[in-house]
């Protein structure tokens, strides 16, 4: 896994103290400490006042000479890795970092984190954008792609874009990658590929362990590297009139992170058709289920541990019939397959057919130390076989932890799309047992809808009065909070049934939505905000997700990303909320790692990590992971 920093990170709160996080690795022992540092520089023409001592937590310090480091703390900080100092001075440029002490010995300082000369007060990090003109800031993801141990933003610009099911042109997409200081990396721009969100699913991560992430997307002729050389044929226009892409070929490129350069391209495992680039819509009906390409073209991808030691890129085309999974292995340069499943490959396979889900998730849930793939209704094993299908079909929403602390392993939570007996639903992620079933119902029966089954569906910690995690759904005549052990707890639910976070101090989680987070409160059955994030807003229009969410800096909470109102920026918000909690970054965490790379496929769904987090159970272990070297600069 990623040989990560500290990822050191401030915020200005307007009081003028400053809050400081970072992270505790999962390879640190359990006896280091810390040691925090802060740097001013001072201001041309004016006496230079450090600020004094830390005023943090615990103790503080006489003042440093101009521009020379002085320590926040006393004593080396063994507890939660967080700091507030009360008596800093930005009005020069400030720089915070950390040391981490070993057996009485500082080591190497972590890279700092700096704040401008005069910073003002800001609940978030400004990443200015380049977007443009027709585009807006869609979903992102984060990864390191110049191997220095900190994360990089990669966006998807979206212009015009369509459903599946609609006819009419589109733009295609285009990826931008950032430092977290708004440098442009780089900008690869597809074509011949249509906008929308069932069609570009993008893939970031360090495939091949030399310590850089790659970028990994189906692609088609004329697609433009960061380099600005063509994919294929640059010339080529496959879309037809009616904006669909009905022949030409279909591409796998793995991308260089650092430049945006096309490293490896191969022929996109299925292709619409087994045999030919053209199919007639008869044979596309044949193959799909349909002739106008609202079966075909839906995709996902992630990536898995599929040997339990490195990772691989999975990429799948369909789920409301046909399923299709391939896996490629990215190894010394060279893309190679390493295995297709098929549902309609044979007898036996048949059964996973029409189970997949608008998201996809990734999780070992046999315990076999190698990952399965988690095809909505259905589990694929490591080695692309079936594991099992529950035969329930297709849904919208896909989460998958230790959901039920007393039932062994991991469980799986979902909704389904038709109406049945498993309209909302928690099932036993190794062998597919049920272990809550709540029906969906008609309109005409009892109140439900007339359409389809439940559209939402989330399953989070929010009540510690009950083990694991509760459940709710929206739709289909689904109503009440249920616990993990399938008891109706109440007949309120949250406002919103969408995404979650770890932001406030405690191990319950919190609810996401729009540009909210708020606190669930089960004695009263209400909800508090606890930030509305001003100016910004969430994209996938009804979805409202952000950007993206995931512990990207700091220490365990999580942060959010989400794109500002005019779509110039990105802005990345931190707590800044004390945690007694010392607990190692979910990004090693190897589920959690592979929640962040899916998380922009489709349906959009926030990470959980392998583990279960609750003020009454104990913390997890430290990860049995193993680390890449991190490329000397």
């Amino acid at each position: 896994m990623e040989a990560l920093g500290r990822g050191v990170v401030g915020i200005h709160e307007p009081d003028g103290k400053v809050f400081v996080s970072w992270r505790l690795l999962g390879t640190d022992p359990t006896n280091i400490t810390f040691n925090l540092y802060r740097k001013t520089e001072p201001v041309p023409g004016r006496r230079f006042g450090g600020g004094g001592g830390g005023g943090g937590r615990r103790g503080n310090t006489n003042g440093p000479a101009p521009g020379e480091p002085v320590k926040l703390n006393e004593a080396p900080l063994a507890g939660p890795t967080w700091f507030r100092d009360l008596s800093a001075n930005l009005g020069g440029k400030t720089s915070y970092y950390v040391r981490p002490v070993l057996n009485g010995e500082e080591q190497d300082a972590s890279a700092p984190f700096v704040f401008p000369a005069g910073a003002p007060p800001l609940p978030y990090l400004s990443i200015p954008l380049k977007t443009i003109e027709g585009y807006n800031p869609g979903d992102a993801s984060a990864a390191d792609l110049d191997g220095d141990g900190e994360y990089e933003l990669i966006l998807i610009q979206n212009g015009r874009g369509r459903d599946n099911g609609q006819a009419g042109l589109t733009e295609p997409p285009i990826f931008q990658a950032y430092k977290l200081d708004g440098t442009l990396l780089w900008e690869i721009k597809l074509k011949n590929i249509r906008g929308g969100a069932h069609y570009t699913q993008l893939m970031v991560y360090d495939l091949d362990g030399d310590g850089r992430a790659e970028v990994a997307c189906k692609t088609g002729d004329g697609t433009i590297d960061g380099k600005g050389n063509p994919v294929g044929d640059a010339t080529a226009n496959h879309v037809s009139s009616r904006g669909h892409i009905a022949k030409g070929p279909e591409y796998l490129t793995i991308f260089d992170g650092l430049t945006g350069a096309a490293l490896a391209t191969e022929k996109y495992i299925p292709g619409r058709h087994p045999t030919k680039e053209e199919p007639t819509p008869e044979e596309l009906d044949e193959t799909w289920g349909d002739d106008h390409f609202n079966r075909s073209e839906r995709y996902l991808a992630c990536v898995a541990y599929l040997d339990g030691a490195r990772p691989s890129l999975v990429m799948c085309r369909g789920y409301y019939t046909r399923s299709v999974l391939a896996a490629w292995d990215w190894r010394d340069g060279k893309l190679t397959s390493r295995w297709v499943f098929d549902s309609d490959a044979s007898p036996e396979n048949r059964k996973y057919r029409g189970q997949g889900n608008h998201n996809v998730s990734v999780a070992d849930v046999d315990g076999d130390g190698r990952d399965e793939i988690v095809y909505g209704a259905a589990v694929i094993d490591d080695n692309g076989k079936g594991l099992y299908s529950t035969g329930w079909g297709h849904g919208d929403a896909l989460h998958v932890s230790d959901l039920l602390p007393g039932n062994p392993g991991l469980e799986i939570f979902s909704i389904q799309e038709r109406f049945a007996g498993e309209g909302m639903n928690l099932r036993d992620a190794k062998t597919g047992r049920p272990l809550l079933l709540v029906p969906s119902r008609h309109a005409d029966t009892e109140g439900g809808d007339a359409g389809e089954g439940p559209g939402r569906g989330a399953s989070f910690n929010i009540d510690p009065r009950h083990p694991g995690n509760e459940a709710w759904a929206f739709g289909a005549g689904i109503s009440g909070l249920y616990n993990a052990e399938g008891k109706r707890i109440s007949d309120h639910t949250p406002r919103s049934c969408n995404f979650a976070v770890w932001w406030d101090g405690d191990l319950l989680r919190e609810l996401l939505d729009r540009n909210l987070i708020s606190k669930w409160n089960p004695e009263d059955q209400t909800e508090t905000t606890l930030l509305i994030a001003q100016g910004q807003m969430s994209i996938n229009g009804t979805k409202a997700t952000p950007a993206l969410s995931g512990d990207l800096l700091g220490d365990w909470r999580e942060e959010i990303v989400w794109r500002s109102n005019d779509g110039k920026e990105l802005r990345l918000y931190t707590t800044t909320i004390p945690t007694k909690h010392r607990l190692f970054t979910l990004m090693h965490d190897p589920q959690y790692r592979c929640a962040i790379a899916w998380q922009n496929v489709a349906y959009n769904q926030p990470p959980h990590p392998s583990f279960y987090l609750d003020e009454a159970a104990p913390l997890p272990s430290r990860p049995k992971i193993v680390t890449v070297p991190r490329i000397q600069k």
